[in-house]
């Protein structure tokens, strides 16, 4: 009988974890790692995380670091607060309708943390967990969001076990009861954007997948159809139904998905729906400089899908903020970018800002990016001013995306940044340094 998804996973899963991953793609890998772990320092400080801690203060001991300080705890506790630290500011790459680094990132340092890991490794644990990721959410043709499930939450848990799985070592039956496992503790709404229980979804997708990985290599088993089962994981995430449950995973180990189509890194810390709108309104205001007095009324053209994303018109907070097309069109009026020094509650909150919100209106448009589930094929700003001037800007791919990468030195540059912004106590640098040479290193601590 010719082995089913799951088991055609775990065997290409036990095979990353023998032979290891092509060194072309291990070099794909470390762009999502890399800016991943800005965004968790970054967000380290943020205040979710600190009631996380006192919610669940981690275990005394272990060798898996948070925020790469010197407070070190178990593996699985680090996966769940690095996650959501690396998650809580929105700052983090997105790619296969979610975001992956923030989610393996986590899961995957913990563990090679706690077993003493190389470099090489962890970026095997990597790809493994991206190319599992893809290979599901590319057998569903619709967008899960309209479900109301948060990609990033569904997948994740499973990515991470795929990934951790490689760290332990897992055979392939093994890793398939971790896949099995990680995917019954899926979870994650759409309802829950705008709150700090979006970036809940990413640790726990990274906690749950270390523990999936763990409780295989002891030999806690799963169904070795737990994806493809008729009321299997697949079906039961999928919109309508429709999801293909049954095609053979003839491209895993052949055709790269983490070559093929890279993360897309973000320029703004803001939910990525919001992005090409900004890059239109901050072209147009750069080759014409406009005040927020001067504005009649901003008007913003996108998919109903990434729209019902952006939930919150009015917000109050730099979190709800962070999914607002009102606030992105706002800030990037009145303070000409949209930094994680306007992502406060402070400037969420200003007069000028809360008036130029009023003023943004959403259209709907119905035609659809082939290559871009749920997307437009362009976001469009029109810029209405008093003395009757009509302005607009139409954007296909956002600065930051594979197709449009954001230049080596901003990559840099905002890693240092973040850490500048985390308080990272130490030399930051040297640590770029050497995240970008991975692979040479022999422990990972």
């Amino acid at each position: 009988m010719t082995p089913g998804l799951t088991q055609q996973l775990g065997v290409f899963v036990a095979d990353i974890a023998a032979q290891g991953a092509p060194a072309e793609v291990r070099e794909a890998a470390k762009e999502g790692l890399i800016d991943s772990i800005g965004c968790m320092v970054a967000g380290s400080r943020d205040e979710a995380v600190a009631i996380a801690m006192r919610a669940l203060p981690p275990a005394q001991g272990g060798t898996s670091r948070l925020w790469f300080s010197e407070r070190t705890t178990q593996a699985a506790d680090a996966a769940l607060l690095n996650g959501i630290a690396a998650h809580v500011l929105d700052y983090d790459d997105t790619c296969l309708r979610g975001h992956p680094s923030a989610v393996l990132m986590p899961a995957i340092y913990a563990v090679a943390q706690e077993r003493g890991s190389s470099g090489r490794q962890l970026l095997d644990a990597y790809v493994a967990g991206y190319e599992t990721w893809a290979e599901l959410v590319d057998r569903e043709s619709e967008f899960h969001q309209m479900k109301g499930w948060h990609p990033t939450g569904i997948f994740g848990s499973i990515a991470a076990a795929a990934a951790c799985a490689v760290l332990y070592g897992l055979d392939a039956p093994r890793a398939t009861w971790a896949l099995g496992l990680g995917a019954s503790q899926a979870s994650g709404l759409m309802s829950n954007f705008g709150a700090m229980s979006k970036s809940f979804h990413v640790g726990r997708a990274a906690r749950d997948g270390v523990i999936a990985a763990r409780l295989a290599a002891h030999g806690f088993t799963a169904s070795p159809d737990a994806l493809e089962h008729p009321l299997g994981f697949l079906a039961a995430v999928s919109p309508s139904g429709k999801v293909d449950r049954t095609r053979p995973a003839v491209g895993l180990g052949r055709e790269w998905q983490l070559v093929r189509r890279r993360v897309n890194l973000k320029k703004y810390p803001t939910c990525y729906y919001t992005h090409r709108a900004l890059d239109g309104v901050l072209a147009l205001l750069a080759e014409q400089p406009v005040s927020a007095t001067a504005i009649e009324r901003i008007d913003v053209t996108l998919s109903e899908e990434h729209a019902l994303a952006l939930r919150n018109a009015a917000p109050r907070t730099a979190l709800a903020a962070k999914f607002s097309m009102q606030f992105a069109m706002a800030c990037a009026v009145i303070a000409r970018k949209a930094g994680l020094t306007e992502l406060t509650d402070e400037f969420v909150c200003r007069a000028d800002v809360q008036a130029l919100m009023c003023k943004v209106t959403i259209r709907l448009d119905k035609v659809y990016d082939p290559q871009t589930p749920g997307a437009a094929q362009v976001d469009r700003v029109t810029l209405y001013t008093r003395d009757g001037a009509v302005r607009g800007q139409s954007v296909h791919r956002a600065t930051g995306h594979a197709q449009q990468p954001l230049a080596a030195a901003h990559l840099r540059e905002k890693f240092l940044e973040c850490l500048a912004f985390g308080g990272f106590q130490g030399d930051a640098q040297g640590f770029y340094t050497a995240l970008s040479r991975l692979e040479d290193l022999d422990v990972i601590a």
